[in-house]
């Protein structure tokens, strides 16, 4: 995607009150510098952020919304991690080989800022703090993804199921009652199950007390045991 003047002179970095923590690091000057080589993008939900395979010319970051990180796999795609904003997308992938390696699909209605990756590369080589924490924020993407891939590995289904539920509960919406972001078919397939075992799963989960569901909007009755599925596995 290139950035115009016309779209880089509509977006206001210095008065955003949704700035990542690294960007609270940058000095009034950077800001003035990111203004002018960015530009804000508004994404309905289910559209396409960027696409595995094409040129990474710009940084994504996720201002406000739910995207999913997916990539191809043999036989369908696999949702690789549930991003929340505001975070940096595909900073891998554009720093090191300058070819998307995943998709990146919206969730949510999104604001996504398209930020010039000369001038990102100019803050991480003059400014420490701001470099550190997207460092940071690497660290813990791939700590996490270690831990859910060992819990995937390891635990059986209503273990595996039951992780999911309580990450979006603590971690992407702050509360026990939430609307489900992914379909069952999408949570198959981050869970690595079938559409029906999900079902299954949740209908159990119902009659047991442990959850509610209605529509897609789903409640956590009782997050003690849920949590004791977790880590029974």
């Amino acid at each position: 995607m290139l950035l115009n003047a016309f779209e880089m002179a509509n977006t206001e970095c210095r008065l955003c009150g949704l700035k990542s923590p690294a960007a609270q690091l940058l000095t009034s000057q950077e800001l003035e510098a990111l203004e002018f080589n960015c530009a804000q993008i508004n994404f309905k939900k289910g559209e396409i952020v960027f696409r595995e395979g094409t040129f990474a010319t710009n940084i994504t970051y996720l201002k406000s919304g739910l995207v999913k990180i997916h990539m191809k796999g043999p036989a369908r795609d696999k949702i690789l991690r549930i991003m929340k904003s505001p975070s940096y997308l595909g900073l891998p992938t554009t720093f090191g080989e300058k070819v998307n390696h995943y998709s990146a699909t919206a969730l949510t209605d999104t604001q996504i800022c398209f930020i010039s990756l000369d001038t990102l590369r100019d803050f991480i080589f003059k400014n420490g703090g701001f470099a550190y924490e997207n460092i940071l924020e690497l660290c813990r993407n791939e700590l996490k993804d270690y831990q859910r891939y060992t819990n995937m590995s390891q635990k059986l289904l209503p273990g595996r199921l039951a992780d999911i539920l309580l990450c979006m509960s603590h971690e992407l919406f702050n509360s026990n009652k939430f609307e489900l972001p992914i379909n069952y078919n999408e949570l198959s397939d981050f869970i690595s199950t079938s559409r029906e075992s999900v079902s299954r799963l949740l209908g159990e989960f119902c009659k047991e007390g442990i959850i509610s569901i209605n529509k897609k909007e789903l409640t956590i009755l009782k997050e003690d045991i849920l949590e004791k599925i977790s880590l029974k596995g």
